[in-house]
């Protein structure tokens, strides 16, 4: 693996471990403005997780624009930018397919469905905001990089696509410590790979990640309480049969 790269895994290493010693600092920090210790404490995550994923993304993003390598996809003649942007569009659907799938098999094999990970992010956006510009921008463009440019490139330079996606999609399951979740992180694995691979531009999985990620914390978040009226008057809607087909 090109030492560029090595650099990229350490960085994304690095911002994954971050907290142990930033979080206690910037708290440090925040209890010499005069906050409650409380407050300062239930801030302190949402705020160093945009602090960590932007240096990081700034890292690795100078990194790649003075590293020449190029893997054996990229070897390769890319696409026009006019496919690459209707792959980016077709991608998030893909990308959206590829879940629900994915879900649909986990509910058969008794999976139960809900991710804390998605939760404790909802939480996170909840207390500061802007965590979104991490969860929505900056944690795609880093996964795709680490995972599909990084981990799937230089498993594909040594192996058909089939096993070199279901490799980094393991280690991408593993990474987000869900592993009941692995065939729904395995499914995005192979979508983003296979845009990837298709394209040759690393850009089309980065679009498709990214507007999967806004709309799934749109909804989460700035449209939960419509989502949870909807879901009510459904209920409501299927007593009121439940009722009247009691009187017939």
């Amino acid at each position: 693996m090109k030492k560029d790269y090595g650099f990229i895994l350490i960085t994304y290493i690095l911002m994954q471990l971050s907290g142990i010693v930033g979080g206690p600092l910037l708290y440090q920090a925040g209890l010499l403005t005069g906050a409650e210790p409380a407050q300062i404490k239930s801030l302190v995550p949402g705020y160093w997780t945009i602090i960590s994923f932007a240096l990081a993304t700034l890292i690795v993003l100078l990194i790649l624009r003075k590293s020449t390598y190029k893997n054996s996809i990229e070897q390769q003649t890319p696409v026009s930018i006019r496919s690459a942007t209707t792959w980016s569009f077709l991608g998030v659907f893909m990308a959206f397919f590829a879940q629900y799938a994915a879900i649909v098999v986990e509910t058969m094999l008794g999976i139960k469905q809900g991710s804390e990970n998605t939760q404790n992010i909802i939480e996170l956006v909840q207390g500061v905001p802007l965590v979104i510009l991490s969860v929505a921008i900056f944690g795609p463009i880093l996964e795709e990089i680490v995972f599909r440019k990084i981990i799937f490139g230089s498993l594909y330079n040594r192996m058909p696509f089939f096993f070199a996606a279901l490799i980094s999609s393991l280690i991408f399951s593993i990474a987000h410590t869900e592993l009941e979740h692995t065939i729904l992180y395995a499914a995005m694995g192979f979508t983003f790979a296979f845009l990837y691979v298709k394209t040759k531009r690393i850009i089309v999985p980065i679009i498709a990640h990214v507007s999967m990620n806004t709309f799934v914390v749109l909804m989460q978040y700035v449209f939960a309480d419509k989502i949870q009226e909807m879901i009510k008057k459904a209920e409501e809607m299927e007593q009121m049969q439940t009722i009247l087909l009691n009187f017939l």
